[in-house]
């Protein structure tokens, strides 16, 4: 039996997934958690699950991951395709918004809602923070404003939505929790994470005021789990623009990133960034502008 709970005062605003059949009748079911050393969360800003859903269907055959946190979905609630993802035993929360923004959490662990919104944006209407408990883990997925460019009207949000963030962040996070943060930042932590760094200095996505609110954040005991895992290197890149054959030259950015506790850190394995997944040959359909980041952490 499939069950839809919703929840808050909108049913549209909300919606939770799950299959509670006890025979898989040939799929999985959701809620048995598999025997395993790890647990694989990924994050990735598919820009619209629509177009990207058979890339996602395949992408949680190939890497069988826990969670997966989704950014950009693009659709609202009532319109998430919960469907195809029951049929891989994954559940889903949705936080969505026809046509731009959305966020949701794929999993195949029970979860349960935490909160959704950031109370205090300047931009309040816009879905871009869901966070939920999943097996021990509080686990957020995150779409920060773009900001367009420096001195536009639109940079400005950007600051003050990261203001908002850190302020949320700061009554939200203990330190000494098991909490992951995962998403599109639209901010590169520092050089190492963009391809040219002088061409992009002091420009949006790599603008020291970004960065600074940026840092304030992971100064309320969060550690950038792609930097601790990669070291002192370029990269690894999880964003190339569509145009100008970005990808193939390599002006990546690393934008898409984990920030963990340090008793997340503690359990961290690996981060990789699943390039091939970026490729157009390498799918169904146009791929994401993103590519996927995997985090694999001890159980």
């Amino acid at each position: 039996m499939h069950v839809l709970r919703l929840g808050g005062i909108d049913k549209h605003r909300t919606a939770y997934f799950s299959s509670q059949s006890t025979s898989n009748g040939g799929r999985k079911v959701l809620g048995q958690k598999p025997y395993a050393l790890s647990v694989r969360v990924i994050t990735w800003n598919v820009n619209s699950i629509r177009q990207r859903l058979p890339r996602l269907l395949a992408l949680l055959s190939r890497h069988e991951p826990d969670v997966v946190c989704l950014q950009e979905t693009k659709v609202a609630d009532q319109d998430f395709p919960i469907d195809p993802l029951l049929e891989q035993g994954y559940g889903a929360l949705s936080h969505g918004q026809g046509g731009r923004n959305g966020v949701a959490i794929v999993s195949r662990l029970p979860m349960e809602e935490v909160s959704r919104g950031l109370p205090g944006s300047p931009v309040p209407d816009d879905a871009r923070v869901l966070v939920a408990r999943v097996d021990g883990v509080t686990v957020a997925s995150i779409y920060a404003v773009n900001g367009k460019e420096v001195g536009d009207p639109a940079y400005d949000v950007k600051l003050d939505w990261y203001e908002a963030l850190d302020a949320w962040a700061q009554s939200m996070i203990d330190p000494v929790a098991l909490t992951l943060l995962a998403g599109d930042f639209n901010v590169t932590p520092d050089d190492r994470d963009v391809h040219d760094p002088e061409l992009w200095r002091g420009r949006n996505l790599a603008s020291e005021p970004e960065r600074e609110r940026l840092r304030a954040l992971m100064s309320m005991g969060l550690i950038d789990l792609g930097r601790h895992a990669a070291g002192d290197v370029e990269g690894p890149f999880t964003f190339w623009d569509y145009r100008m054959g970005a990808f193939h030259r390599g002006w990546g950015l690393r934008i898409d990133l984990a920030l963990g506790t340090a008793p997340v850190a503690d359990r961290l394995v690996s981060v990789e960034v699943d390039r091939e997944e970026r490729k157009p040959t390498s799918g169904e359909g146009k791929p994401s502008d993103h590519a996927p980041a995997i985090v694999t952490l001890r159980d």
